[in-house]
């Protein structure tokens, strides 16, 4: 059985073509006078930037000078952005990786770009429809399904619920409960 956890990264596109970076948080805020950013983290792990050694803010590579916390939020000092008027003007913009800066996943694990799409399958062999978002503010992920209809239904990701997530097969096989579809 393949369940597990989801790991939130989305991949920038440029006019439908695929640019291979990825959106790991954006810049919220400006912090202090010497140009510090304030990032909301979108990629699982705030402790990941400490590894990089670069970022982009929209399609401007910048070298990583200084990585802080403040509860759950990122602050980075970037090269190139030397002041608070410099740091202003990034507010609201997106922070990418390359897609080689990825970390390595272990068992069960997948990324949610990569589970986007997968036709979810019932334990008979219906296709219900197809995964539209995973939600990952509550006690345990919650799969959003698109189905047939244009109905969305939540399945929680639990082992109950989640039988096998075949990402090379783009398919997620679902057990459910009755009542769990309108």
């Amino acid at each position: 059985m393949k369940t597990g956890s989801a790991q939130r990264v989305s991949l920038l596109f440029n006019y439908g073509e695929r640019m291979d970076k990825i959106q790991i948080g954006t810049i919220v805020n400006a912090v202090g006078l010497k140009g510090e950013v304030k990032i909301v983290n979108y990629s699982g792990s705030k402790e990941r930037y400490c590894e990089l050694e670069s970022i982009s803010v929209e399609n401007t590579k910048h070298q990583i000078e200084k990585v802080r916390f403040n509860k759950e939020l990122v602050i980075l000092k970037l090269s190139g952005v030397d002041d608070r008027s410099a740091a202003e003007e990034a507010k609201g913009k997106g922070i990418y990786i390359d897609e080689s800066d990825l970390p390595a996943l272990s068992e069960g694990e997948y990324y949610i770009r990569d589970m986007i799409g997968l036709s979810v399958v019932d334990d008979t062999g219906t296709v219900l429809g197809c995964l539209s978002d995973v939600i990952q503010n509550s006690a345990q992920d919650l799969y959003e399904v698109e189905l047939k209809d244009g109905k969305k239904i939540l399945i929680p990701a639990v082992e109950e619920f989640i039988l096998n997530i075949d990402i090379e097969k783009k398919q997620m096989d679902v057990k459910l409960i009755e009542g769990l579809i309108p």
